[in-house]
């Protein structure tokens, strides 16, 4: 009897072994783990997805032994760092807006091509006649993204009715908040003066739809939904991610485009085919529901059901977003004294009464907050929220995140890291916006200000860095080189007290912006346990100068173990 339980027993065992995946050794000329105990190393060891050794080549000798397995040196000569996190994008805005061409300040580089920036608007009209001119389908108007009046001039409905006559065009403004388009367009659409009379944030004279005013254009839009219209931007996201290094991806506003069944939908049917896997975790937004009608708890009951149909893929995760003030790039954030040195006033998003209902509901079901805060004044209401949260309903590691944080005071940053709240930054604002908001807006002072990071990082307050995809390129190199360098889109320096460090941006894309996931046990280092998500680069990014910072080549992705090389 104890002969057949032997036998058994290493039968069993013989099995286990054979089912085993084998380990590969990835070796590199440096891994940077963003682990303090091992921070740097030479090699990795992967099995079934996951690592389970980090170390040096010779350190994986028991390893291979006793599991069995093979060294992969097709990195040798690399440098592997944990796979890239963006943790605020919104897949869909460049599924939609990549349908078209650019015309910004700033130049992109995109799988649709290169467009470069117009600063002028001279090189604006030149540029938008130019591209208009080859749009060839007359059944959908010919749409760019990218206008902003403190580059490209005033631009308004009877310009573009000038300069187009019967041709129907619609520029998207740079923040994409704001819409404006010809007699033409609307016609084709059939937008209406009723729709514009039924908001206040709209201007039917000027043919400019904004911030909440969207909702009465953006149903009238559904070509830009067509599965194979919206299938291929989709897919232009998903390259976008690899080329720059992404393996993971928080969306922060599933649902702006008023049905979040469709759009996760769409964007789940392209993701879970797509030849490069990727991780992408959707947030619904408080607008969507408010636009709808639908009471707090009954969003909650919505959420949960879209959670019932998550896939490996894509997820609806347990995050929920708050829309506070309005957007930097319109100049509709909410500034505290002394306001916009022209006068002008900024926008809330939401009532606050409102805000609260829906905050409390899913603050007490245990989803991490997020709230888009631009203003000072943004980041008052932020804080005082939190404190009410935590006064009616005390929560340990909340984790609510404040998104954006174009501008705060050195103040609110001591009270953010009282409260224990995480920060989101968008360190590309300092960059494209400081110089002109200077100039128009904001003054030297306060502009120079912008993105206060180097704050955070001496108030220990944990921090990631965003892209708010399309609001600057889905490029994490481009980010830690924006709010390590601090430059200006006219190459001049920023201030250095708000820099942040080399290793501080580094972490915002890795094991920072993991916590902001609440996903640090499984991304955002390298260790033996974590899921094998990694990003290889030619060049050391702690090390390189800053003008060669955002010109890494991205060389591959390894996503749960997968090696997934970069072609352009």
């Amino acid at each position: 009897m104890m002969i057949l339980r032997l036998a058994t027993v290493l039968l069993v065992y013989a099995l286990a072994c054979t089912a085993r995946a084998e380990v590969t050794v990835y070796t590199a000329d440096l891994i940077r783990t963003m682990e303090p105990a091992v921070p740097e190393a030479t090699a990795v060891a992967v099995e079934q997805g996951r690592i389970v050794a980090v170390g040096s080549l010779d350190d994986m000798a028991p390893v291979l032994r006793l599991r069995g397995g093979t060294v992969d040196r097709r990195f040798e000569g690399q440098v592997i760092v944990p796979g890239f996190i963006d943790p605020h994008v919104h897949p869909s805005l460049p599924a939609v807006l990549t349908q078209f061409p650019f015309v910004a300040p700033d130049d992109w580089s995109l799988p649709t091509g290169a467009f470069p920036g117009a600063t002028t608007p001279e090189a604006y009209k030149v540029r938008l006649l130019e591209l208009a001119q080859q749009h060839t389908d007359p059944t959908v108007p010919f749409i760019t993204w990218g206008y902003h009046p403190l580059w490209h001039g005033e631009v308004w409905r009877a310009d573009l009715n000038d300069w187009f006559e019967d041709q129907p065009v619609m520029i998207w403004h740079r923040s994409f908040h704001e819409l404006i388009g010809n007699d033409a367009a609307w016609a084709l659409l059939g937008v209406t003066a009723e729709d514009a009379a039924g908001t206040e944030e709209a201007d039917w004279e000027r043919g400019h739809f904004y911030e909440g005013g969207l909702k009465a254009v953006v149903g009238k839009l559904g070509f830009l939904f067509e599965p194979a219209r919206f299938g291929h931007g989709m897919q232009n996201f998903l390259t976008m991610m690899h080329q720059n290094g992404v393996t993971t991806a928080l969306d922060m506003g599933t649902g702006i485009f008023g049905d979040p069944v469709r759009e996760i939908a769409a964007v789940r049917a392209v993701a879970e085919t797509f030849p490069v896997p990727a991780r992408i975790i959707l947030t619904p937004i408080i607008v969507d529901f408010l636009a709808r009608g639908i009471a707090p708890a009954q969003a909650l009951a919505e959420v949960r059901t879209w959670q019932s149909q998550d896939t490996a893929r894509v997820t609806v995760g347990n995050h929920f977003k708050l829309m506070l003030d309005g957007a930097i790039f319109s100049g509709l954030s909410q500034f505290g004294p002394p306001g916009y040195l022209d006068g002008h006033q900024g926008v809330w998003m939401a009532p606050r009464e409102a805000t609260h209902d829906y905050a409390r509901t899913f603050w007490d079901a245990g989803f991490q907050l997020h709230a888009h805060a631009n203003g000072d004044a943004a980041a008052a209401w932020f804080i005082d929220l939190l404190e009410t949260l935590l006064r009616e309903s005390p929560r340990a590691d909340h984790r609510m995140t404040l998104e954006h944080f174009a501008y705060s005071t050195e103040d609110q940053t001591r009270q953010l890291s009282a409260l224990d709240a995480l920060v989101s930054a968008n360190p590309y604002y300092h960059y494209i916006l400081s110089e002109l908001y200077a100039e128009s807006w904001l003054g030297p002072d306060r502009a120079r200000q912008m993105v206060r990071l180097g704050s955070l990082e001496r108030a220990g307050v944990p921090l990631g860095l965003h892209s708010d995809s399309p609001m600057a390129p889905l490029s994490p190199l481009t980010l830690i080189w924006a709010a390590s360098a601090r430059e200006t889109i006219g190459g001049s320096p920023g201030l250095a007290s708000e820099a942040l460090s080399r290793r501080g941006a580094l972490r915002a894309v890795t094991i920072d912006a993991a916590w902001i996931l609440g996903r640090e046990d499984d991304l955002g280092s390298i260790r033996a346990g974590k899921i094998a998500d990694f990003t290889v680069l030619d060049a050391d990014p702690m090390t390189v100068p800053d003008d060669q910072l955002r010109d890494i080549g991205i060389i591959a992705t390894v996503f749960a173990g997968s090696p997934y090389p970069v072609t352009r």
